[in-house]
């Protein structure tokens, strides 16, 4: 199958704005975009691209006194197979991981295992270790959490969200991430595009998504404490160690969000 995505996005700005942006889809579906990813800048500044510490692109730009509308597009070939299920996936022991995965165990911005660690092994000390302890944790994060968009704030951590127990889709995958650091599973925070496909359709806007991966057996699993079912045609676009490394955008300077539309669709063949 194949995915339309893209996005449209505009700022305005009083004065020259330097911004670095994430928007890029991730180098690991980049076999899978059927031609060519464009984003492009109005007014036409450029953009330079360059890779982050985690392996995500990045582009760099200086917005216009005024203001800027930022655009991408890319048509990505899908397998239209629900994410991988393996539940004989084993969880490493931590002093078998290779060092570069020690840093999916440590407390970040917004998972603050100090704070969660008793709670997760009150909850989950008794569940049979790997899949099975990690599908119980998004059992338990998708009850606790009541989903919706007016509950969104850019401050909120894992522990607000245990504590408030609403959110959106980043704060379900915040809480679930930690949880499984606590338990010493390494997981990453990953954002990128989910749309409506296979499922009934969401009334609701397009948005970016935010889920999480698990580090079982030699290779990362996704998992989506939100929704908590295998989803059909996920697009990473990047990944870090909580929302705080993979953020859209990052302004420095005032900037106000004016118009912001995201789209993920299946391509249906005529």
């Amino acid at each position: 199958m194949e995915i339309k995505v893209g996005f449209e996005i505009s700022y305005a700005a009083e004065m020259p704005t330097p911004m670095v942006m994430l928007l890029s889809i991730h180098p690991s579906r980049h076999a899978d975009i059927a031609g060519q990813e464009r984003i492009t800048a109005e007014p036409d500044v450029p953009i330079g691209f360059y890779r982050d510490s985690f392996g995500n692109v990045c582009g760099r730009l200086v917005a216009p006194a005024g203001g800027i509308t930022l655009r991408g597009n890319a048509l990505v070939r899908d397998s239209g197979l629900p994410d991988d299920v393996d539940p004989t996936a084993q969880q490493i022991p931590i002093e078998q991981l290779p060092d570069d995965l020690l840093l999916y165990l440590m407390p970040s911005r917004y998972c603050e295992t100090d704070k969660l660690t008793d709670v997760a092994w009150s909850l989950f000390g008794n569940t049979p270790q790997g899949w099975a302890r990690v599908q119980a944790i998004c059992d338990f994060v998708h009850s606790h959490i009541s989903f919706g968009y007016e509950h969104a704030h850019h401050m909120k951590s894992a522990h607000d969200a245990y504590e408030q127990r609403k959110g959106v889709c980043r704060d379900f995958a915040h809480l679930a991430l930690t949880f499984c650091r606590c338990m010493g599973i390494p997981a990453r925070y990953c954002t990128g595009y989910l749309g409506d496909i296979g499922v009934p359709r969401d009334p609701a806007p397009m948005d970016f998504s935010g889920w999480f991966q698990v580090w079982l057996s030699g290779r990362w699993y996704s998992f989506d404490a939100r929704h908590n079912v295998p989803r059909i045609g996920r697009v990473l676009m990047a990944t870090g160690r909580d929302a705080a490394d993979v953020a859209l955008t990052t302004s420095f300077g005032r900037m106000t969000l004016t118009k912001f539309v995201v789209v993920s669709d299946e391509v249906v063949p005529a």
